[in-house]
């Protein structure tokens, strides 16, 4: 930059071209001349434009916001004479943002505010472009809406912006996109039946995994989707959907919905399909319906996501004797890490040996859910709302409490299903969307008032029902001029709003925050309708052909006592046992419900010799009897397994009501 220094030598002579003679020329020039900013000798930079006699340091000269051409003679401008944009009139009353860090700024031409040649509405701090032009280099800096780089970059050069001559950053980078050779390598259909895992892969066998032929992020062992060789074609349930969904050919005739019109399921739609690009109106109706398949994605291949995030194992001791204060003092330590692989062990108080016995996972998940639901941190009977603790406000259980359900959640614990509408639109929408009802109110008194003011049929009735709770309305903020009888509507939602969602606005708060946990809580909003299912609802009704489905036979088996075992699923059924089905998948897995993202390993079954069916509930294996008569293995089956969990409630209430 220095004025009296030009670069006479070759690129490799001296220092990058200039002669060291030269430099030393320029040195002693420059010592003769005092900065116009420090006042200190030393300013061997000049400002180029005529009769200006001002010098400065490289730094002064930034100080004072001079301009610095990196391009031709390497030009130099003082802050009187330095280069301006020049912009016609123009009515900006708002701010713009700048269109590299969002922050607003107002859309005048200064020395740290820069307008785009080629994009009226494209503005920028001056920083930032330098920050963007040094990590792009020359080859990748340009306009940031319209990438034009010709224009855009001669007027950065102009305005004193330095674009190296280099590659990009990120093109420079060690091993920057390593993982896009890497080939995905999971099952991930619903049921895999490799015993090795889902991960395992043999290739030249049916245990090699094939991966989805559109997406290629998808995969299935050759064996669990019945493909006879590696060459036959294969697509993961998503994609199969947008090639074959027959609704999505109809759709096609008619226009993509208005943006006015859109309300908020639309708005989850907005985000574009990584795997399909916008580049015709085809392309458009497609990627709409991509999106609108996500959000109705199946529950289990979300939360089958959420669990790659599960990496290394980590063991859990449960006192068999307070499980619920043994997993919160757990959760709550510091060094507890959510993304562990969670196996259980239980502890005896009574055992002064200290002897651990293996634990179920489900069944330890389905213990904390059943504590949750009932515990004083909701109220409402089925459908249940967050209450007012503040003894849990104090010990922070809100936030431990959507903490284990992200945890149970992603760790494979079965559907909660206590959720009221109103507690999981508030998780998705957002309070201020959402409008309680009548049924969400559990106090009594509070539901009388609502209650009394809805049947009022005249102001005279109205205004002596407003008198009778006048102090409840006063003191919740509710309390309104009442003009017509309409406006009893709007009182009531106000009082609605008030109990349901603003009173316990606290504890909804510490409540989400827990519920982030390995990434819940964003897909929850982001899947709503796949989560509302798990979270609003009971799982449905076992049937005996779901579970006859759902166990697998592991063993060479016999086959009469299958056949046994298919007729007292049916017997069960049918009510002609002392057991249910629920009783029947607790006994062999701790769980009373199928978890949605499925069991861990798969259910099994095994026939061994011997009087009575055994249920291991942490392979979650059920050993079944052989018998030589049905009557015998119905009667059999019955007395194990209403005995085994007649004990276990009974040690339960036992240590509850220690």
């Amino acid at each position: 930059m220095s004025s009296g220094i030009w670069q006479r030598g070759k690129e490799e002579e001296g220092v990058y071209g200039f002669l060291i003679e030269d430099i030393r020329k320029e040195v002693n020039r420059a010592s003769k001349l005092k900065c116009s900013v420090c006042k200190k000798n030393g300013a061997s930079i000049g400002c180029v434009a005529p009769r200006c006699k001002r010098s400065y340091h490289f730094p002064c000269g930034l100080q004072r916001e001079c301009i610095f051409q990196f391009t031709g003679n390497f030009k130099s401008f003082c802050w009187h004479h330095r280069p301006v944009q020049v912009i016609p009139p123009n009515n900006y009353r708002d701010s713009l943002p700048c269109t590299i860090c969002l922050e607003y700024i107002e859309p005048v031409p200064t020395y740290s505010i820069l307008r785009s040649p080629c994009c009226k509405n494209a503005w920028f701090h001056r920083d930032c472009l330098q920050v963007q032009a040094i990590n792009a280099g020359v080859f990748f800096f340009r306009c940031t809406i319209c990438n034009n780089s010709d224009i855009f970059q001669e007027e950065m050069l102009r305005m004193g912006i330095h674009i190296p001559e280099k590659d990009a950053s990120w093109e420079l980078e060690e091993n920057a996109y390593q993982e896009l050779l890497q080939h995905y390598e999971r099952c991930d259909v619903r049921r895999c039946r490799c015993k090795e895992g889902r991960e395992y892969n043999a290739p030249d066998s049916k245990w090699e995994i094939k991966r989805c032929q559109c997406c290629g992020s998808s995969g299935t062992h050759l064996a669990c989707s019945s493909l006879r060789s590696w060459e036959q074609n294969w697509e993961c349930l998503e994609c199969r959907g947008i090639l074959y969904n027959s609704e999505f050919q109809k759709a096609k005739k008619h226009a993509l919905p208005n943006s006015n019109s859109m309300d908020i399921n639309d708005c989850l739609l907005e985000e574009s399909s990584p795997k399909l690009l916008r580049h015709s109106s085809g392309a458009q109706s497609k990627d709409l319906l991509r999106q609108t398949m996500k959000i109705r994605r199946d529950i289990s291949a979300v939360l089958s996501e959420l669990g790659f995030q599960l990496k290394r194992k980590t063991k859990l001791y449960i006192n068999k004797a307070n499980v619920w204060n043994s997993a919160l003092d757990i959760f709550k330590n510091q060094n507890f890490n959510p993304s562990c692989i969670i196996e259980v062990a239980y502890l005896n108080e009574n055992d002064n040996f200290g002897r651990e016995l293996p634990g179920s996972k489900h069944e330890f998940l389905s213990i904390l859910m059943q504590h949750l639901e009932n515990s004083s941190l909701f109220e409402g009977s089925l459908s249940k709302n967050l209450s007012l603790n503040s003894q849990a406000l104090k010990e922070n259980l809100y936030y431990e409490a959507g903490k284990m359900l992200a945890i149970s959640l992603v760790h494979g614990g079965p559907s909660p299903g206590f959720f009221s509408k109103t507690l999981f639109n508030c998780l998705v929408y957002g309070p201020e969307n959402t409008q309680p009802i009548l049924d969400d109110v559990s106090d009594f008194d509070v539901a009388q008032i609502i209650i009394r003011l809805k049947t009022a049929t005249n102001m005279a009735d109205l205004s002596c029902a407003i008198n009778e709770c006048y102090n409840y309305l006063e003191l919740t903020g509710c309390l309104k001029v009442i003009t017509s009888l309409s406006d009893k509507y709007h009182l009531i939602n106000d009082i609605l709003f008030y109990h349901v969602i603003k009173r316990v606005q606290v504890p909804f708060e510490s409540f989400k925050q827990g519920l982030k946990t390995l990434g819940v809580l964003e897909k929850i909003q982001t899947y709503p309708e796949a989560f509302c299912s798990i979270l609003c609802h009971k799982p449905e009704t076992l049937s005996a052909k779901v579970l006859s489905e759902l166990f697998t036979v592991h063993t060479l088996p016999d086959v009469q006592v299958l056949g046994f075992w298919n007729t007292y699923l049916q017997t069960v059924e049918g009510g002609k046992s002392t057991t249910t089905m629920e009783d029947i998948l607790v006994f062999a897995t701790g769980c009373s419900s199928i978890p949605p993202s499925g069991f861990k390993p798969t259910p099994s079954i095994e026939c061994l010799h011997m009087d009575f069916p055994t249920g291991n509930k942490c392979n979650n294996c059920l050993a079944l009897p052989i018998t030589n008569t049905y009557k015998e293995f119905q009667e059999n089956m019955d007395f194990s397994i209403r005995n085994t969990l007649r004990l276990e409630k009974e040690e339960s209430s036992h240590y509850t009501g220690r």
